[in-house]
């Protein structure tokens, strides 16, 4: 048997979020199809870096699977973008040693997210930025609230309260914002994320630039570690799951 690792790109709009669900169409469902379909086998399952909920997009969602089967790396990239519908691409493809994990080889997550300045919110950008109308944020303020949030803490004020695990504390270790023509777009990387973290962390941040709260406020409310301190999750449209990281050693073959 040999391990594959495949880079995944997805636009979330019509999906159920990533993970498979009985009766809902989920981005792992229309993978395992495409992969039990060329192994003519039901038993082949795919494992990704971690699940994203319905809406949500990623340009680099990283998934293994194990095969018995000898394609080239560039046949199994094109097999299975044949059978996936287009709003999944499988953007590169390598064999992998046989330690490695998707979920927990994984170093580091780099998400994006994504606000809109434009004076009418185009009928074509509408599932993939949050508009923020004629409104404009403050951002120097929410850039400075961003700094509070940087470097290892218990992240239990900015995590969904159905978050399963009880250890919640995760590393931020770049958090920036930037204006970039008509989007305002916030960057974020870390050793890993909580259950709607990423999307908290980006409401919070709006909140301050609207000036709801003050900057220095991020830091009581995270010592808090209170969800009902913080502010509302930002939508789920406005979130890319954009890179996975991976030690060297662990992609080796």
């Amino acid at each position: 048997m040999g391990r594959v690792k495949a880079v995944v790109a997805y636009d979330g709009t019509n999906f159920s979020g990533y993970q498979s669900q009985p009766g809902m169409r989920t981005v792992q469902s229309e993978i395992d199809k495409a992969l039990v379909k060329i192994h003519k086998d039901k038993s082949v399952h795919s494992v990704a870096s971690g699940r994203t909920d319905a809406g949500v997009h990623a340009n680099g969602q990283v998934i293994h699977f194990d095969t018995p089967l000898t394609l080239k790396e560039e046949r199994w990239q094109m097999a299975l973008n044949v059978l996936l519908p287009t709003d999944i691409r499988i953007v590169n493809v390598c064999y992998v040693d046989e330690n490695f994990h998707a979920r927990y080889s994984a170093t580091g997550k780099t998400y994006i997210f994504k606000w809109s300045y434009a004076s009418v919110h185009s009928p074509f950008e509408r599932n993939y930025s949050v508009h923020l109308g004629k409104w404009r944020p403050d951002v120097e303020k929410m850039k400075e609230a961003a700094k509070y949030l940087i470097g290892t803490y218990d992240f239990t004020s900015f995590c969904s309260a159905k978050t399963a695990t009880s250890n919640r504390v995760r590393t931020v270790r770049l958090l920036t914002l930037e204006r970039h023509d008509d989007e305002l777009i916030m960057t974020i990387e870390g050793d890993g994320f909580l259950y709607n973290m990423v999307r908290t962390i980006a409401g919070m941040l709006l909140a301050v630039g609207k000036g709801w709260h003050q900057p220095e406020e991020v830091k009581e409310i995270l010592a808090l570690k209170d969800r009902q301190a913080a502010s509302k999750t930002a939508p789920a449209h406005g979130l890319y799951l954009e890179n996975v990281t991976y030690d060297h050693d662990n992609l080796s073959k």
